[in-house]
């Protein structure tokens, strides 16, 4: 079974397209003068930074789209992130470890560039080089190898030997890539990759939303027979020879993920708040698990998908089938009164690349 999780970076290559240029200022030349006095050293005051408070903002996930062979989105910072999608047809039956790339552009003036591949086979070779329509590229020049594809058919990952490690087609490339351009206010700037035109690039930087976390303290929570029988029956939840998991919060409230039913390769949980005697259902700023995905996760309460509490993050890993090439990844932060969305990734396609697009994210404040 493949999770995205398990996905084996191979190479992660970043440039910006905007070049770096040396000072124009000349170096003044270095002087000593043993007999002149030890200038008096003044040390200006560090000014004390703002605070950053939580700005409440209702999380809105971009949206992914498709164009031919590739899929592509922003997330509400701007980052935008295009992914080789594989074809259709033996994906599921392929004894073969496909390669995938995604090419992501960073948000602002600059907008770096990074490309990353990933395979599911720890042996697989190195890529050297790649290859648009047989015209080697660069394996560094990220932004370079963005502007061929967008005038290519094909793009050929090549190994140290030269030989072809993957061959991609960049069907709908160019489509994936004017529409980064037009997500990010590139379009007629030199900065786009697509869409160019003479005018300087203004592309702006969104600030990511804060929200202020709770670190997890204290015990957790002890469930009695009678609570999960009592917490079974408000959930309507019909798994068998599962254990729910009880988790401390902090403020002597305590998370349960209580397993409610099981598929192949979905655990659906519901999710429940204990304080003391009090027992009530979690409460989230966003859909979490199906409810993300538009399916109906058959339980009255919030729950989550294959869900995990781990460092203060609550993390919930929708599939949409068992390759783990498709579907909804969430992470959760508590912040004293409900789950907050601090970051999502999606892939709606389910062509082989278990590499999610980026689609929210937030600023994660901790005391």
């Amino acid at each position: 079974m493949m999770r995205h999780s398990a996905l084996l970076p191979v190479s992660i290559i970043a440039a910006a397209v905007a070049g770096c240029s040396p000072s124009s200022q000349p170096t003044a030349p270095e002087t000593r003068n043993a007999t002149a006095p030890a200038p008096t050293e003044t040390r200006a005051t560090p000014a004390t930074p703002a605070a950053v408070t939580d700005t409440h903002v209702k999380p809105t996930p971009g949206g992914l789209k498709t164009f031919g062979d590739w899929a592509v989105g922003c997330d509400n910072g701007l980052r935008c992130t295009l992914a080789a999608l594989l074809p259709e047809a033996g994906i599921a039956t392929s004894s073969g470890s496909p390669i995938t790339l995604n090419i992501t552009r960073e948000p602002g003036p600059a907008g770096a560039v990074s490309v990353k591949i990933a395979t599911d086979n720890a042996h697989a070779a190195q890529p050297a080089s790649f290859a648009v329509d047989g015209k080697p590229t660069a394996l560094r020049d990220a932004a370079g190898l963005a502007a061929a594809m967008a005038n290519g058919t094909t793009l050929t990952v090549r190994g140290a030997n030269g030989h072809a490690l993957a061959t991609l087609s960049l069907k709908g490339a160019a489509a994936a890539l004017r529409y980064i351009d037009a997500q990010q206010g590139r379009v007629g700037s030199t900065a786009a990759i697509v869409a160019k035109g003479p005018a300087a690039s203004r592309a702006p930087t969104p600030p990511l939303p804060a929200v202020a976390a709770i670190a997890p303290s204290g015990t957790a929570a002890k469930l009695t027979a009678t609570q999960i029988a009592t917490l079974r029956k408000r959930a309507t939840c019909n798994a068998e020879g599962f254990t729910p998991e009880t988790h401390a919060l902090g403020g002597g409230k305590s998370l349960v993920i209580f397993p409610c039913s099981t598929g192949a390769y979905n655990l659906i949980s519901a999710l429940f708040i204990v304080d003391g005697a009090g027992i009530t259902p979690a409460q989230f700023d966003a859909p979490a698990g199906f409810g993300a995905t538009g399916a109906d996760s058959g339980t009255p309460v919030k729950s989550v998908i294959n869900g995990a509490f781990e460092n203060g993050v609550l993390t919930s890993d929708a599939k949409g089938r068992g390759l783990g090439d498709c579907g909804v990844h969430q992470s959760f932060v508590w912040d004293g009164t409900r789950f907050r969305l601090s970051e999502q990734s999606e892939m709606r396609e389910c062509r082989g690349n278990a590499d999610f697009i980026t689609t929210w994210r937030a600023r994660v404040i901790r005391p």
